[in-house]
């Protein structure tokens, strides 16, 4: 394999992938109706993520396009020092050089996390589920048509074909360098990772996402918050689980029921604790494991509480960090929750389903981190580097 590609050439493969994957969308579907029909429908989230149409096709080409336009993130000078002695000292972004991305279900990953990783000179091994395999292969064969038209190895894309016990023989000793591993998918998945890899693994988390509605807030803005964030994607990580409510919210009663009401009417199932269990439309919920819980489902927990440092405890104990969100217009209280919850990422009067790296301005995500090293939230093609010392000298000796 190359040690290096050129910006141009990385560039003018991501391309020809784009127009690869616009030509052989026939065969793309057809490979995941495979995929869809051997698939057991009764696990919604997943089926979701499995699933590719014409609007996800759509959206890998221009994912693969943005990428190409965006500028290269490898050997930007992040510092520069000149020593007393003359040394030249210059610190720039470097490839990691293997990354591995071990995934469930979806195909459009094959996709994105292969394209952030090309782009910025690092190799990628992609491990996809069982479930979604005629899909990915279907998609790898088209990078290697766009590897070979750019006269690249083939070496850069790899899919491991692998079980899970082939799978964790090679997490246990590869037969090559790893310098990265990130699992995207459930817990299970993440925890088989970290207890058999050898080498650095970013977690792509759960979500478990809160919302706070606060005593000032606009009772609108988080009724229509709230069934976005729990309704537009149930399948994704960025999707809404818990709701907590001040009780001393003016009309607090009508705007409970008014919730249940809108979110009955969504199909989702509310579970209730203390004082809300007694509203209608409500199951009461006793399980305090469930505040924990990342439901990927039509279900979501409520709750009540009395004070913004209680809401701040609630999400920072049970949440995932990965997104939290505060409906108020009480700026003094908005900034101390956005900066005294701990996730990846905090709004202000917004839905959590912002938390992606598309809709962050990245150009796509290779996984959403809910680690703290080295990148947190989405990881885009400007994270998806590690960094590499520069000494230019004359003969100088210490």
């Amino acid at each position: 394999m190359e040690t290096m590609l050129t910006i141009d050439q990385r560039n003018a493969v991501l391309l020809s992938m784009a127009r690869l994957v616009d030509e052989e969308k026939e065969s793309i579907l057809q490979a995941n109706a495979l995929d869809m029909e051997a698939f057991d429908k009764n696990d919604l989230a997943m089926y979701d993520r499995l699933k590719v149409d014409e609007e996800k096709i759509e959206g890998m080409v221009l994912s693969l396009e943005q990428l190409e336009s965006q500028d290269d993130p490898v050997g930007v000078e992040r510092f520069h020092f000149t020593h007393d002695n003359g040394l030249e000292i210059y610190n720039k972004t470097a490839s990691f050089g293997t990354i591995m991305i071990i995934y469930e279900s979806r195909p459009d990953v094959t996709i994105e996390a292969g394209g952030i990783a090309f782009k910025s000179g690092n190799k990628i091994l992609l491990k996809g589920g069982k479930e979604s395999l005629n899909s990915n292969l279907s998609i790898v064969a088209l990078w290697h048509r766009a590897l070979a038209e750019n006269n690249c190895s083939s070496d850069w894309v790899t899919y491991l074909n692998y079980n899970r016990e082939k799978t964790r023989e090679f997490l246990r000793k590869p037969d090559q360098k790893i310098d990265l591993i990130i699992p995207r998918g459930g817990e299970k998945l993440i925890a088989f990772v970290k207890e058999h890899a050898n080498c650095p693994v970013i977690v792509s988390g759960r979500g478990n996402n809160f919302v706070y509605v606060a005593r000032d807030a606009d009772k609108a803005k988080a009724l229509d918050i709230i069934i976005n964030a729990k309704t537009a994607k149930i399948s994704a990580c960025n999707a809404l689980d818990k709701v907590l409510i001040d009780t001393a919210l003016p009309g607090y009663e009508l705007f409970v029921k008014e919730l249940i009401e809108k979110l009955n009417a969504e199909k989702v199932t509310v579970l209730a604790s203390g004082d809300l269990s007694k509203f209608e439309g409500v199951d009461a919920n006793q399980d305090e494991s469930l505040w924990f819980k990342e439901f990927l489902d039509y279900k979501i927990l409520m709750g009540s509480i009395d004070s913004l440092s209680e809401a701040i405890n609630m999400i920072n104990t049970y949440g995932g960090g990965h997104s939290a969100s505060i409906v108020s217009e009480n700026t003094k209280e908005v900034d101390y929750f956005l900066s005294a919850v701990d996730a990846a990422a905090v709004y202000h009067n917004a839905s959590t389903r912002f938390t992606d790296g598309f809709q962050f301005g990245l150009g796509g995500e290779l996984a959403i981190s809910t680690d703290k090293l080295h990148q947190r939230g989405p990881i885009g093609l400007q994270h998806l580097v590690t960094n590499k010392w520069y000494v230019y000298g004359n003969g100088q000796i210490r």
